[in-house]
């Protein structure tokens, strides 16, 4: 699988993760391990500002695209880490030490990794709709 097969809502939030210099983006496909959501964004920000700006950043771009999210976890002005889970996926966004130690893709380690490009556009509103609706 390919990150531009992914849902458009995963891809908005991947590039709006690199749009923030995010680094070590990974996409993990938890759907074949029964896991309680079905993919995984991880990538690490080098500072408390940074990990902010990247989550924030993901925050604006899928609610641009009317994306809902169940929750977040931790503050991004002191955490070391940060979760949004927007049910279907969920976004990791660590500093790298807490990464390190957290270790998530040594534990699902069983889960594809998808490969990310080196540039990926934001996807225009009406494809996610579209992608959202019954």
């Amino acid at each position: 699988m390919s990150v531009h097969s992914l849902r458009p809502e995963l891809r908005c939030a991947v590039a709006a993760a690199r749009s923030k210099k995010a680094e070590n983006i990974a996409v993990l496909d938890l759907r074949k391990l029964g896991a309680f959501t079905d993919f995984f964004l991880i990538c690490s920000g080098l500072s408390h500002p940074q990990i902010q700006a990247i989550s924030d950043a993901i925050e604006e771009q899928l609610d641009k695209l009317g994306v809902v999210r169940a929750r977040r976890e931790g503050n991004s002005r002191t955490a070391d880490w940060v979760l949004l889970d927007y049910g279907s996926f969920v976004v990791h966004v660590f500093s790298a030490r807490a990464r390190l130690f957290y270790d998530l893709e040594r534990l699902w380690r069983a889960a594809a990794r998808i490969a990310i490009p080196d540039s990926l556009p934001l996807p225009a509103a009406e494809p996610a709709e579209a992608a959202r609706k019954p």
